[in-house]
């Protein structure tokens, strides 16, 4: 190809993309519109395959979407918009550090849930079981309630959100919270303080089941942590391709 000229092919096989993908991008704003010949075949040059190196980059550290959203603003001259949606990204990525951050130290400021008032009112009887649970170390809403000093209704609520799964005891219908209960109870209580929605605390809660227990999500929180650490790398290279393309505009 003459000059800077460059086929579909060419800008395809870079991405390990299809030529069809190519136009794709062309056709939703992703990359500029292409000049065409006068037989109509796509003349693809040296800035089309900057802003394609560009929204490669933009996908792992925004994704998809996102990428494509900065990269169509770009396109529409409304580069303004284009940082908007990369700081919102960014704002994302602190949020999430912070999430992981105030998650481990709940994780390490949770220790084991101290043994019940066995002379409190609704509290384990004899043998550390509340009475027809059948659960070593089981309590009812009330004494975990102040416990943790919250209310009951409070406990409840967390229930009906997904939080807490206690069983019922099968002769009084009272809720019995087992060990494993308590536990989720005290973290759902630490990420609630730290400002956590019931949603988000529900989804970690089901991981901390999934896992086994606390200490085994330990390797997933390094995973996570890993996770953001990749994503803040991918965002510095993205924003260093999208700044190429940028000034190839000019």
């Amino acid at each position: 190809m003459p000059g800077d000229r460059l086929r579909p092919v060419d800008l395809a096989r870079e991405h390990g993309l299809s030529t069809q993908a190519v136009r794709n991008y062309e056709q939703a704003g992703i990359l500029p519109m292409a000049e065409r010949s006068p037989h109509g075949y796509r003349a693809y040059t040296r800035l089309h395959a900057q802003a394609l190196r560009a929204f490669a980059a933009l996908i792992p550290a925004h994704g998809h979407p996102t990428a494509t959203s900065i990269m169509q603003a770009v396109h529409r001259d409304a580069v303004e918009e284009a940082l908007k949606l990369i700081d919102e990204s960014h704002a994302q990525l602190l949020e999430d550090r912070r999430t992981l951050a105030t998650v481990r130290q709940a994780l390490r400021d949770l220790a084991p849930p101290p043994e019940p008032d066995r002379d409190a009112p609704g509290s384990a009887g004899p043998g550390g079981a509340v009475p027809g649970s059948g659960e070593p170390g089981g309590t009812f809403v009330g004494p975990l309630a102040r416990t943790l000093g919250i209310r009951p209704a409070t406990l409840r609520k967390w229930e009906r959100a997904g939080l807490l799964h206690p069983r019922r005891d099968p002769k009084t219908g009272y809720r019995v919270y087992s060990a494993a209960d308590v536990r989720d109870a005290r973290l759902a209580h630490q990420l609630r303080r730290a400002g956590h929605l019931l949603e988000q605390i529900a989804v970690l809660l089901g991981q901390v089941r999934a896992a086994g227990g606390l200490e085994p999500l330990e390797g997933a929180m390094d995973e996570w942590r890993g996770r953001l650490s990749a994503r803040g790398l991918a965002m510095l290279a993205g924003a260093t391709e999208l700044d190429a393309y940028l000034k190839a505009r000019r």
